[in-house]
């Protein structure tokens, strides 16, 4: 302690070893008065208790007491030192003042090291820590906090029973003391009641994350895995011991905790105590198992364990494989299930370990040897319970499915003993189960059975998820087994199952069983004709209906995402090679779906989709689709394709202006990325910076699309699509420049050309640049030239503006006027003669001989506005145009046809 001298500290540590001897006393009842007062109406039982303990308070003088005790001589003092001691003993028989434990504690020290010389101190050493196992006593609220440090100090040696249990474990954490025990492990190893106590204290203190970083800090996860196998008749020492580990793991560093337990005889201890479980009968000594293989499950997740090597994982394997497979290893002699819920739990946890020891290559061969294939396929069949009779319904099925999870991780590690065990055959024939009328319904209670309750979704999804784990090596044995045996057809007729089913109800399960069908397909399909005709029969219309889903379900989360690209690398894979697929996905609209989903601009799928239309480019009728395709506000292919450069440009960094024109006329094409790097020379072999931009970005899949549509005439272009068309069209020049322009600066970094190699240089660097100014001017030119039509348009619309006002204009100058002919006399009158003067001006000058003088007025005319447009003629009875009656018909007709305009 902080007042004790060097005598002290050693008189400190053999009191700690007597404080983990000596068993805690029982707690003080709860009306002590170290409680303080509560809301029951304590506060006069607190009150005497505060005058109690202030009366001990100032009858103790520790000065006095801590003096004596310091001093040695004759027997009297030592007399006199016993005597004190009990008094004190006796004063605080109720318990230590919080603000007094610092002095007791040097009394403490004292105490100890006079025990040493002399064990007349034993008795009153042991009394005064008992006295520590009673709650400390506080005057105020505030003295936790103002005597922490002394609390925390005494704690280095001792354990107590604070006033609160968040005030203990944080008075703990402070004084370090969970580092402290797990040290003093080694001095009480072969004192078993002693290191019972101290593991005891570590499994209360492993309940808080800081102590449990103390422990790992002193190596304390592999101090403990070595306390497992100790000598003890109760089990405390195993149980504790795994608890605390187990604390470990969850509460501080994992990673530190496993690295801890990576020796060698860490694991050859858990082992042991692993395998004295095993065999036990006792409930608890199950329990106790499931947890020691829940904490080897852990330690297989690190390739740097020595699981293998320690022999661990071979025990584990045969333990899990046993009752599927039979076989006489002495390994497993005497072990029998008691299909009680610790061995169910026990089965599932070895079927996980097996499936985590699967992700090591290095466990390939003892996987192998240990029959882990057989006893898996034991559970691919028809959900019948022989050879298990004690299983509930419930508890097969979940192990069948944890069966089928597992072997979907290890049967890519064991293509050959998978397929000399016909497992796609069980497997297919299990699928075709999946989809039979039969009267099971699963459970869909556990883990893998979810989304299939009522059905044999969940054994279809995990069926499939192990074809596709294998089908996904490109083996040929594995693809040719399986086509060998009908799978392609069966596939098909469970893909429509499936979508039916989805139809019907949405689920995640039913998406991963589709998503996983189109992928094995994809690859039995590819680079076989033969099975992509197979595939076109019924395949290319399921493909079809995938590509018209609705594409605000692709913003989702629910995996339609997934499940549309896997369409799409199916119709790669199973499509295109292969004409009359080609044809029959061409005359169901294929490409006009395909654009459709292009214009959506997923950055996902527009790799994919392009390249599928490259591919598909090759078919004339390909391009005819294009090139009629129209999208929403009329959008041409042409439009959405010059949009994708556009944004694929502003996603890499090159350098354009706000109308689309280059900037950099030496290196158009330049990403920001190319612009950053540095010269590296690289051998022959490795392609550089822009060769592989070709092969990351669309921009050369949209190149070779517009070399199949042309550069010219497309309709629904703007003038900035235009200025992007002219760099799309000369992409392939730009690029042979950019790759010459890295050879020369590769080469201008280690050597100097000669004279001739330089011109030659500097002659393409001149002529790329060339090329980038004249495609420049014709930017330069589309847009001036749109900009002149908009002038042109601008102007005619102006026009038409200035007519229609001239026009209302017009309209009002005659309301006006007819307005003052009906007010004014004067302004009739004038109307009138003015509108004699035009009609004298439209008669005829020519003399007709004999003809009849018809009068403009009409007599008795009363009215101020002009007559209407009917006008009765009169003298035209027997010649003129009426005499004709066809004309007079026409006439007539003439007449209604304007009646009708008029009533419209």
């Amino acid at each position: 302690m902080a007042t004790a001298g060097p005598r002290c500290r050693q008189g400190g540590a053999a009191m700690a070893s007597l404080a983990a001897a000596e068993p805690p006393a029982p707690r003080a009842a709860s009306r002590s008065p170290a409680l303080g007062p509560s809301r029951s109406g304590g506060e006069r039982r607190s009150n005497a208790a505060d005058a109690a303990q202030d009366t001990q308070s100032r009858s103790v003088d520790f000065d006095y007491i801590i003096a004596l005790l310091g001093d040695s001589g004759s027997k009297d003092l030592e007399k006199e030192q016993l005597k004190t001691l009990k008094k004190v003993i006796k004063h605080f028989e109720n318990g230590f003042p919080l603000k007094d434990v610092a002095q007791i504690t040097d009394i403490l020290n004292l105490c100890a090291e006079r025990m040493c010389e002399q064990e007349a101190f034993t008795e009153p050493l042991c009394e005064l820590i008992k006295l520590f196992g009673l709650p400390f006593q506080k005057r105020k609220s505030s003295d936790e906090a103002n005597y922490s440090v002394e609390v925390s100090q005494s704690i280095t040696h001792l354990g107590y029973q604070p006033t609160s249990p968040n005030y203990k474990i944080r008075m703990a954490e402070i004084g370090g003391l969970a580092e402290i025990l797990v040290l003093s492990l080694k001095l009480v190893e072969n004192q078993l009641t002693e290191k019972l106590w101290v593991l005891k204290a570590l499994q209360h203190l492993s309940t808080s994350e800081e102590s449990c970083e103390q422990m790992v800090h002193v190596q304390g996860a592999s101090r403990l895995c070595l306390c497992l196998n100790g000598a003890d008749p109760s089990g405390q020492l195993l149980f504790r011991s795994s608890d605390i580990l187990w604390n470990l793991l969850e509460k501080a560093s994992k990673e530190e905790v496993v690295y801890q337990l990576r020796s060698l005889e860490c694991v050859h201890a858990l082992k042991e105590a692993f395998l004295e479980l095993v065999f036990g009968f006792r409930h608890c000594d199950h329990q106790l198992r499931n947890d020691l293989l829940v904490i080897a499950t852990l330690l297989a997740e690190s390739p740097a364990v020595p699981l293998i090597e320690s022999g661990f994982a071979k025990i584990l394997i045969v333990l899990a494989t046993c009752t599927e497979v039979k076989l006489h290893n002495p390994l497993v002699k005497g072990f029998k299930l008691t299909y009680s819920y610790e061995d169910f739990e026990m089965k599932k946890l070895l079927f996980n370990i097996i499936a985590v020891l699967s992700k090591d290559p290095s466990a390939a061969q003892l996987l192998n040897e240990s029959h882990v294939i057989p006893a898996l396929l034991y559970y691919v069949k028809q959900n019948q319970r022989s050879g298990f009779p004690n299983w509930s319904a419930a508890q097969y099925e979940e192990l069948q499915l944890h069966a089928l999870a597992v072997l979907a991780s290890v049967a890519p590690l064991l293509v050959d003993k998978y397929l000399s065990c016909h497992a796609n055959t069980l497997l297919l024939a299990f699928l075709e189960w999946c989809m039979s009328q039969d009267t099971f319904f699963g459970g869909g209670n556990s883990f893998h059975g979810k989304g299939g309750r009522g059905t044999k979704i969940a054994q279809m999804r995990y069926s499939l998820r192990v074809l596709r784990s294998v089908v996904a090596l490109y083996d040929d044995a594995v693809t040719n087994n399986l086509c060998d045996q009908g799978a392609i057809s069966q596939l098909l007729d469970i893909l429509k199952y499936a979508a039916d089913k989805y139809k019907e109800k949405e689920s995640i399960a039913l998406l991963d069983i589709q998503a996983d069908i189109l992928f094995i397909l994809s690859v039995l399909c590819e680079d076989d004709n033969d099975r992509k005709e197979l595939f076109s029969c019924e395949g290319i219309g399921m493909l079809v209906s995938y590509l018209k889903m609705d594409p605000r379900k692709l913003c989702s989360d629910t995996g339609h995402n997934c499940l549309i690209l896997s369409a799409l690398d199916c119709l790669w894979s199973c499509v295109i090679g292969c004409f009359l697929a080609e044809e029959s996905f061409i005359e169901k609209q294929g490409v006009f779906l395909l654009l459709d989903l292009l214009a959506i601009k997923d950055n996902n799928m527009c790799h994919i989709i392009l390249g599928i239309l490259v591919e598909f480019s090759d078919n004339p009728k390909t391009v005819l689709h294009m090139s009629i395709w129209k999208g929403k506000r009329g959008r041409t292919a042409a439009n959405v394709l010059i949009q994708l450069w556009r944004q694929e440009e502003q996603d890499l960094g090159v350098k354009r202006d706000q109308y689309g024109k280059i900037v950099d006329t030496k290196r158009p094409l330049i990403t920001s990325f190319q612009r950053q790097q540095k010269v590296i020379p690289l051998p022959a072999s490795c392609p550089s910076f822009s060769i592989n931009e070709v092969a990351e970005s669309i921009r050369a899949k949209i190149y070779l699309l517009f070399c199949k549509l042309g550069f010219q005439n497309l309709p629904g272009l703007s003038a900035k699509d235009v200025a992007t068309l002219a760099i799309i069209q000369h992409f392939i020049d730009f690029k042979i420049g950019e790759v010459w322009s890295e050879i020369s600066a590769e080469i201008k970094e280690e050597f100097r050309p000669v004279t001739s190699d330089e011109r030659t240089l500097k002659l393409i660097s001149e002529v790329s640049e060339y090329t980038g100014r004249m495609v420049l001017g014709l930017q330069i030119e589309a847009l001036e030239r749109q900009h002149h039509q908009e002038i042109q348009e601008e102007k005619e619309i102006y026009k038409e503006l200035q007519a229609t006002q001239i026009k209302k204009e017009m309209i009002n100058k005659s309301w006006k006027n007819f307005l003052a002919q009906t007010s004014n006399y004067e302004a009739l009158k004038k109307a009138k003669m003015h509108q004699k003067t035009l009609i004298e001006a439209s008669r005829s000058k020519a003399k007709i001989h004999d003809a009849p003088e018809n009068s403009t007025d009409i007599p008795k005319l009363h009215t101020t506005v002009a007559p209407g447009r009917c006008v009765t003629v009169e003298g035209l009875c027997q010649e003129g145009l009426l005499a004709n009656r066809d004309h007079a018909c026409k006439m007539s007709s003439v007449c209604r046809a304007f009646r009708d305009y008029q009533k419209r």
